[in-house]
């Protein structure tokens, strides 16, 4: 089934939107909410006027304004007056303990603070990973499954050992990234590109006459990338663990790029990493990105969502670009967010 070329947006209430304005026919917000389905890949495909339609969610693409339980099932209430089951069994909690689940069209939604208040009322007890109700307890994990083991050098390391092509690779620079970056018209700056790989986005940024330094956890990734890029006078190539940096990358940098890093690190690290790029960034510098926005919980690659990179940023970062990204490769269309913000 080929990839839509258009594109509609949901926002973090669930409402649709096109062209940036909330769409009022209730008659078209049911048919893009009844409609909506996961390509391969994670891309969330629907209709609009029956033509097909990229789906583009800010937060998870149903919003439960409500939460009811009708004739024994569960139900959430969407907008333009949109209801689905749901299950107990499929609810997971995020780390702003916000309830997440699955309709039973397998299009996953999260609860309102509304919702969830109702929610809690209609339950006979709850504790911080349970829910009691008719006498029966349903454990409720985290969102994201803890993986110890993308930690480790050796995960990725036999990756490449195994994987001429590993899936991450583009074997060019990111399409986001060939694009923006004469746009931006950066002034020459340090950059450091974390989870460098093969050294594909690192050496562009080094072509534009920046200099680079470009970290990555495997010797076989550091390889590759000297093979391709080390004729480059001004980049420069680190084997380190990006959680255990040397003290002499303190405020060392103008830019950090992030690309399939953010995505491939443990989620349960994914605050930290915020601080890696505060603790490297100069007063003023800036975070450059090309993240996912599609929704995956087991990984690498993980998903994420925009609702939840606004949540980690705000406090440290002023958004000077945000915007998904609708030229990309056609395995990664619909699912590519761009992010330029300054480190307040």
């Amino acid at each position: 089934m080929p990839i839509p070329t258009q594109f509609i947006q949901i926002d973090e209430e669930g409402y649709g939107l096109s062209r940036e304005v909330r769409i009022q026919d209730p008659l078209v917000g049911q048919e893009i909410l009844q409609n909506l389905k996961l390509h391969e890949g994670g891309t969330l495909l629907s209709t609009i006027g029956d033509t097909p339609v990229i789906v583009e969610a800010f937060d998870e693409p149903y919003v439960a304004l409500q939460v009811q339980v009708k004739d024994g099932a569960w139900e959430i209430s969407l907008p333009y007056g949109v209801h689905f089951a749901f299950s107990l069994e499929s609810l997971s909690l995020d780390e702003w303990d916000r309830f997440h689940g699955y309709t039973a069209n397998k299009i996953p939604f999260v609860m309102s603070r509304k919702a969830q208040a109702s929610f809690f009322n209609m339950l006979d007890g709850f504790g911080d990973d349970f829910i009691e109700f008719q006498g029966k307890t349903y454990e409720i994990p985290e969102y994201w499954p803890s993986n110890q083991d993308v930690e480790k050098e050796r995960y990725w390391s036999q990756i490449y050992e195994t994987e001429p092509n590993p899936g991450w690779n583009l074997g060019e620079a990111a399409e986001a990234l060939k694009d923006m970056l004469p746009r931006l018209k950066i002034s020459r700056s340090r950059i450091l590109v974390l989870g460098c790989g093969e050294g594909h986005d690192a050496a562009f940024f080094a072509q534009a006459g920046h200099v680079v330094t470009a970290v990555d956890i495997s010797p076989q990734a550091i390889e590759r990338a000297k093979k391709n890029y080390g004729h480059l006078e001004n980049l420069h190539f680190v084997e380190a663990d990006l959680f255990k940096l040397p003290r002499e990358f303190d405020q060392a940098f103008d830019v950090v790029f992030e690309h399939t890093c953010y995505c491939a690190i443990n989620p349960a690290k994914r605050q930290d990493l915020v601080k890696v790029w505060n603790r490297v960034l100069v007063s003023g510098g800036h975070l450059m990105g090309v993240f996912f926005a599609f929704e995956k919980r087991q990984g690498p690659p993980y998903g994420g969502t925009e609702w939840e990179l606004r949540q980690r940023l705000k406090s440290s970062y002023h958004p000077i670009f945000w915007g998904r990204w609708q030229k990309s490769v056609p395995r990664r269309q619909g699912k590519e967010l761009f992010i330029y913000c300054k480190k307040t």
